[in-house]
């Protein structure tokens, strides 16, 4: 069975243009033509094509995809390995810039007084002013964003990195539990969920049983706080939810 440029194009999400770049450059070119001269793809063709687009999207240039895909002596397992570091060091990329994430939306990172070369250094590419306007509109009434306001303003870059740096193993550790098969109201979950509302209430603000029950609720209403957590791990924004909500009913029982 083959398939037309235009159907190739479709099932890729590429354009026929693409497609036919490749072609002009020998990295992929069809198997078969029609009658009429026209690209015909096979299943081999579109083997080649999804590892193509897979290097791609790691940002390989086309000259080494073409080397990596035509090289005799390669060892695909080798090249799956390959995939797999990079695919691992993007990922741990993307958590931290999730977590500096979370702390913005979480409306603790108001008053920051540091210079620029410093916000990079312990956010890097994140920019948690961008979340100003929105953090003073949901919570600039209340106590909590005052008082997060008034702690956080004497905080230097050092003071950051540490609640940063605890609070991520806070929830790789909260990760691992959902991981092992823990239940969410277990005495372990229980705990390390006891030990991020501490956290929160010693390094922002005074946080409650209930209004961490309710920051638990808004991990998984809101979709940006749901891809915060389950980019460190799948399904942990609800496991955080639970083990909350299991650990204020255990506190105020």
């Amino acid at each position: 069975m083959s398939h037309s440029v235009g159907q190739v194009a479709g099932f890729a999400g590429v354009t026929v243009r693409t497609l036919h770049h490749y072609d002009d450059i020998g990295l992929l070119v069809p198997s078969e033509r029609s009658h009429a001269g026209h690209r015909r793809y096979n299943d081999a063709d579109l083997d080649r094509l999804q590892q193509i687009l897979f290097y791609r999207e790691l940002g390989f240039p086309l000259d080494e995809v073409t080397a990596l895909l035509d090289d005799p002596a390669a060892d695909p397992r080798a090249h799956l390995r390959r995939q797999h570091d990079l695919l691992t060091a993007r990922i741990g990329k993307l958590q931290k810039m999730a977590a500096a994430v979370e702390h913005a939306m979480e409306a603790r990172k108001m008053g920051i007084d540091l210079t620029p070369e410093e916000k990079f250094e312990v956010f890097g590419e994140f920019d948690p002013d961008r979340y100003e306007d929105e953090v003073r509109e949901r919570w600039g009434n209340t106590e909590a964003y005052r008082q997060s306001r008034r702690r956080t303003a004497s905080y230097t870059k050092e003071d950051w990195k540490r609640a940063t740096e605890r609070f991520d193993a806070l929830h790789h550790r909260m990760a691992d539990l959902m991981t092992a098969g823990t239940p969410a109201d277990s005495e372990a979950a229980m705990d390390t969920a006891e030990e991020h509302r501490r956290f929160i209430s010693g390094t922002y603000y005074d946080c409650s049983h209930e209004m961490h029950t309710c920051l638990g609720d808004m991990y998984v209403s809101d979709p940006r706080f749901t891809a915060t957590y389950d980019g460190i791990r799948p399904g942990l924004a609800v496991y955080l939810r639970d083990a909350i909500a299991a650990n204020a009913a255990r506190r105020t029982a």
